[in-house]
């Protein structure tokens, strides 16, 4: 039995990024919150440090326990908050205090058990490994119960006041379920979830139980993304014998919209499971629409459009099939609803180094992405990366330089043309948070899955909620400007990203303002009708502009539809 009256554990949360869980800031992940109510259901008290506070040299606590939760088993692009790195896991552990457990996807990585720097290392469920050693004394490997599953999540909330984005911009990632429908198979042969076996489903009123203690607690934002498949949540069955279940989505979703949040979003689907049953799935696809906020994205792992790729590594669905589920999902959700974006798009996921690759592979991918874009059909995002040896060793069959070809060419030719369909010139985006600063441009997203990067060419004060008109766009961003935009207070460089203004025209502006009609504007500019032009995206009021947005889409607005 560990023997410490009272233990004070530490908890590093290293923003991990794995398959069915993301924990990157804004988003806290459910791992983090399971292990801090492991550690307090076992009568010890939790301390949260993030990755960033270690490389900023914050004191350590005098902690006898030390859990490290990191690694990146799909790595991504981040804006403000970096994964804790190979290096930092090995360089940090060496000044933790105390007893060291490793959990998180950095367990799958060998280098760590040949350091002998953790005392540890979680194969499995760390919280639970945590919770038994803080009981017993001895470690365990092994998964957590359902009630314990629920119930740390609940003692655990409180950890989340901790995170360096709380409560703004913060997105708490929940989780629906643990492993994989197509267990049996072995799944996909790059991930990890089938390894933790048949679907162990928590029920509908554990999550909102959860959601709601978390909004007590000052969280507004939430996705759904710790699961395989969302469309397969409490279904019945396995592989061909699936048996969907709307009415349970309904009343998840039901009782998570009458709390009362600002974002509920979601992640990951399985889009054979939709192809294969589309009239269970259009009816979740439609409660999906009902009961979630606008601006949401189902990411499609489709990893491969090659039949060789696809079979070699027991991929989840056809392109035949990928495609019916991006049209299924675009004729349900394609609707602009009130926060200026599509309500419900597909996003796709593929994975470049997998078994039976060939440059004809990345042929495929590229062919059947001009076919999506063809068809007229929405993607709101893409997602290129290289496979990571997380579960077993691959041998490429392509060369890095045949993978940034590829993902350049995508850039080019699919991602651009997709943007200016889903956010066109005039497109008004509701409550963007302004995160960071490059120089004299600013950039912000708003709060939700996939957020869509906005671009303004001149400084804004960060850490606050501004709507944006779509400008322009480049291959992953858009540009945008203010909405309404403050003609009467607006800098030299804001007032040059105005449509159909430039350097002189700016200046002549800056120069006879403050205006208080139209008519004055108009005076002021060299051609007048000007002032016609740009009179709809313009305020004079300088209260307005100093009000953080909370406005509603305009009823023009949300008539835009696929």
């Amino acid at each position: 039995m560990f023997i410490h009256m009272n233990p004070n554990v530490l908890i590093v949360d290293g923003f991990v990024d794995e398959p069915a869980s993301l924990g990157v800031p804004p988003y806290v992940s459910p791992h983090i919150r399971a292990i801090a109510g492991a550690v307090v259901d076992a009568g010890a008290t939790p301390h949260y440090m993030s990755i960033n506070d270690l490389r900023k040299q914050v004191k350590l606590p005098d902690a006898q326990i030390s859990v490290f939760f990191g690694g990146v088993s799909v790595p991504g692009k981040y804006l403000r908050a970096m994964p804790a790195s190979q290096n930092e896991i090995i360089q940090f552990s060496k000044i933790l205090p105390g007893v060291k457990i490793l959990g998180g996807p950095a367990t799958f990585d060998e280098q760590y058990e040949e350091t002998g720097l953790f005392d540890q290392i979680a194969k499995k469920d760390v919280a639970a490994c945590v919770y038994d050693f803080l009981r017993t004394g001895e470690f365990s490997t092994r998964w957590r119960t359902i009630e314990e599953w629920n119930r740390w999540l609940i003692e655990g909330a409180p950890v989340v006041k901790k995170h360096p984005d709380y409560p703004q911009p913060l997105i708490a990632e929940i989780e629906t379920y643990r492993g994989c429908i197509r267990y049996r198979s072995g799944g996909c042969s790059f991930c990890i979830e089938a390894l933790k076996g048949a679907p162990l489903f928590r029920e509908p009123e554990d999550v909102i139980k959860e959601i709601k203690t978390l909004s007590r607690l000052g969280v507004k934002n939430f996705r759904l993304g710790g699961q395989t498949c969302f469309i397969s949540y409490k279904a019945e069955g396995y592989d061909d014998n699936l048996k969907l279940n709307p009415q349970a989505i309904k009343t998840l979703l039901s009782g998570i919209a009458d709390i009362g949040i600002d974002v509920i979003h979601l992640d990951n689907a399985n889009p054979a499971v939709i192809a294969e049953h589309p009239e269970e799935a259009r009816v979740i696809l439609e409660t999906i629409v009902d009961y979630c906020t606008s601006g949401n994205v189902l990411a499609l792992g489709m990893e491969s459009a090659d039949p060789i790729v696809i079979e070699r590594n027991n991929l989840n669905a056809t392109p035949e099939q990928v495609f019916d589920a991006i049209k299924l999902i675009n004729d349900v959700g394609a609707e602009i609803g009130e926060n200026g974006l599509p309500k419900l798009l597909p996003g796709l996921n593929f994975i470049i180094g997998l078994d039976g690759e060939s440059k004809k592979t990345l042929e495929h991918n590229l062919a059947f992405l001009r076919s999506v874009l063809k068809e007229g059909l929405l993607l709101r995002r893409i997602n290129v990366r290289q496979v990571m040896p997380i579960r077993r060793e691959f041998k490429p069959g392509v060369t890095h330089t045949d993978f940034l070809r590829f993902k350049e060419a995508v850039r080019k030719e699919i991602d651009k043309p997709m943007l200016q369909r889903v956010a066109p010139a005039g497109t008004i985006l509701r409550r963007v948070y302004l995160e960071i600063r490059e120089g004299n441009k600013t950039f912000g997203r708003q709060i939700g899955t996939y957020p869509l990067l906005v671009g303004f060419d001149y400084p804004l004060e960060l850490g606050r909620f501004v709507d944006a008109m779509v400008v322009g766009w480049g291959y992953r961003s858009i540009t945008a400007i203010e909405f309404p935009f403050p003609i009467n207070t607006a800098s030299l460089a804001a007032m040059r990203s105005l449509p159909s203004i430039g350097e002189k025209r700016a200046t002549r502006i800056l120069k006879r303002r403050p205006f208080r009609t139209l008519l004055e504007l108009a005076n002021a500019l060299d051609d007048p009708s000007l002032a016609e032009k740009i009179a709809p995206i313009i305020t004079f009021d300088v209260a307005e502009t100093m009000n953080e947005s909370k406005a509603i889409v305009s009823k023009g607005q949300n008539t835009r539809k696929k």
